[in-house]
């Protein structure tokens, strides 16, 4: 449960060696624009709502319409970015990723979840929804974090078991044993947030390379 840019200089570099300096113009420069203020807080609202939304919904029985609601909100922040089909492709990773993790999570025996299963043996629906939340605040309000490799996996460590705990509190999940499962977690994450953190490097559909220059 989810409760959270490449090298400007290199990208510079390159901008500058495919357009060349006329005379008398100081060389073009490039640089990653971050997300505007309007776009963070949207999507810092936006994720506390569907984040709630999914964890609400499961406990009482809606998981469909809080996994509806996830969706939307992951349309939504796609179809506002710089370049949708990029920042696309990173929600498709990130939820790949997230298959793979919650099935092995699954397979360890150590949670269960109240609702939202199409089969047993399958992670709920609504929490594959909250991996692909996850990806929309990667290159937006948990950018900070990019290239910070250790920073990630000590977040990790701690950000993924709390989650989870909120989660269980709320009544969307159980813990079969708490103890073992909270280790295996903050392993889990320790891990996994350095390689979503990779992943948005490698797939930032937010930022805006930005070229300027000025005449002499």
């Amino acid at each position: 449960m989810s409760d959270f840019a490449g090298s400007a200089s290199s990208a510079a570099t390159a901008a500058t060696g495919a357009t060349g300096a006329s005379p008398g113009t100081v060389p073009l420069q490039a640089s990653l624009a971050r997300p505007t203020r309007t776009i963070q807080i949207w999507n810092f609202v936006l994720f506390q709502a569907a984040w709630f939304a999914a964890i609400l919904g499961a406990a009482n029985g809606l998981a469909v319409w809080g996994s509806v609601f996830t969706a939307a909100v992951i349309g939504w922040h796609i179809a506002v970015s710089a370049r949708p089909a990029t920042e696309a492709k990173l929600v498709g990773c990130v939820l790949a990723i997230g298959c793979i993790v919650e099935g092995f999570s699954l397979w360890q025996g150590h949670v269960v979840f109240a609702s939202g299963q199409p089969d047993p043996h399958l992670p709920p629906h609504w929490m594959i929804a909250l991996w692909g939340l996850l990806a929309i605040a990667l290159n937006v309000t948990m950018r900070w974090m990019k290239g910070r490799w250790w920073l990630a996996a000590a977040l990790g460590a701690v950000a993924g078991p709390l989650s989870y705990a909120s989660g269980v509190r709320l009544g969307a999940a159980q813990f079969v044993d708490r103890t073992p499962a909270l280790i295996s977690l903050a392993v889990i994450w320790a891990l996994t947030m350095p390689v979503l953190m990779w992943l948005s490097d490698r797939f930032d559909g937010v930022a805006v390379l930005e070229r300027r220059g000025r005449h002499g």
